[in-house]
């Protein structure tokens, strides 16, 4: 067993559970961390699709009630009709674009330097939206969503296919710029995060098994084990995060992150791999 591989897997688990559900990109934070700790081959590309499984199922457990109770009234109840309806709708444009661009996207986008550049581009978008009026505000629970908010919310989330994006960033101020309050959106980013990042993490374990053997087992479990972990913490942290505070630390955070990014690139002070 290598004690190392699995020691690097388990920092990539907590890079991902830390940040999959922050505004901040996990999938870039993911190349940048990866390149630094030499973990970047086409099977740790797999790895990070993977492991984002484990941070999605501290989401189930975080909001298994909500998501129980709409299972058990699906069949009676509209208003959970509409609820898994818009979910559906949410999840289909990434289903779709991520098909058709995908590969397009992970041959020629998936390197430091646009990492950064997205870093910093996607902080001063926060900071926009989290300086519009209040009153611009016209959804105030993911129950009270249209078919259509989510699905303009969906179109928005393909954006994350660029990385350094933040799936979370995109849907969550993407959703508030929308006209969701900051508490909706964020939900229905997790909502929608079920779906998409289990499809994404089972879709590329199929694709790429030709790379994979039982040896990687404990790897993979490493890192599903700390993404979960640490995601479970990280979003019950960020949901009493929001009830009083902003996104703007985390729009700083990016931009100032992009910026040292860049710095060291253009420097050579750190040897960031494409």
């Amino acid at each position: 067993m290598d004690v190392v591989l699995l020691v690097k897997a388990a920092i990539m688990g907590v890079v991902e559970g830390l940040t999959e559900f922050l505004p901040i990109s996990s999938t870039g934070h993911l190349i940048l961390a990866g390149s630094l700790l030499g973990f970047d081959d086409a099977k740790a590309k797999v790895f990070d699709i993977a492991i984002q499984t484990g941070a999605i199922f501290a989401v189930i457990l975080v909001y298994w009630q909500k998501i129980r109770s709409t299972l058990v009234a699906l069949p009676t109840e509209r208003q959970a009709q509409r609820f898994a309806l818009n979910v559906f709708i949410g999840f289909l444009p990434a289903v779709v674009l991520g098909l058709l661009l995908g590969k397009a996207i992970k041959a020629h986008l998936f390197t430091p330097v646009v990492v950064a550049s997205t870093f910093i581009i996607g902080g001063f978008i926060i900071l926009w939206a989290e300086r519009r009026p209040a009153s611009a505000t016209r959804v105030h629970s993911v129950d009270a969503m249209t078919p259509l908010d989510a699905l303009k919310v969906g179109l928005v989330q393909c954006l994350a296919m660029i990385p350094g994006t933040s799936r979370s960033g995109s849907t969550i101020i993407g959703g508030m710029l929308l006209g969701l309050s900051r508490q909706a959106a964020t939900d229905f980013s997790f909502f929608l995060a079920i779906p998409t990042l289990i499809g994404a993490g089972v879709y590329s374990l199929y694709k790429e098994r030709a790379l994979l053997s039982m040896a990687d087992l404990p790897m993979f479990l490493t890192g599903l084990v700390f993404s979960f972990l640490s995601a479970w913490l990280c979003v019950r942290w960020l949901l009493r995060y929001i009830s009083t505070h902003s996104f703007v630390p985390f729009a700083y955070y990016r931009i100032v992150f992009g910026v040292v990014v860049l710095v060291t690139a253009w420097t050579g002070w750190v040897q960031w791999a494409d």
